[in-house]
């Protein structure tokens, strides 16, 4: 049996839930856990994450248990699905992950603005 990854991801979030639906309609072989980070009260702490660290940035446990965040977790992602794999294969062209880093934060604070509906002016 292959080792599963686990995406951490907030259930709240329309954005996240269309792109988990994405990945889960790929995900046949059942290889991805997906886990639902939006309950108030959730403990997160056997993944040595707290729910704050979670809903700002992407966090993914890879296959080697080790937990990984931001373009990293998309990296995870991507190589533990059909049809993302091979564009793994990109990712250690120089620069492509510091970039992907780059446009993840911007990207993870406007999904948390746009939860809370309190983005500054």
């Amino acid at each position: 049996m292959k080792k599963q990854v686990t995406v951490l991801y907030d259930g709240e979030c329309p954005p996240c839930q269309r792109a988990v639906h994405h990945y889960r309609r790929l995900d046949r072989t059942r290889v991805v856990r997906w886990a639902d980070i939006s309950p108030a009260g959730l403990q997160l702490q056997p993944l040595c994450v707290t729910r704050a660290e979670a809903m700002a940035r992407s966090h993914v446990l890879d296959r080697g248990g080790q937990m990984q965040t931001g373009a990293a977790a998309f990296v995870a992602l991507c190589s533990a699905l059909p049809y993302y794999r091979r564009s793994v294969a990109f990712i250690p062209f120089p620069g492509l992950v510091s970039l992907l880093e780059r446009l993840s934060v911007p990207l993870a604070r406007w999904r948390l603005c746009q939860r809370r509906n309190s983005c500054p002016a």
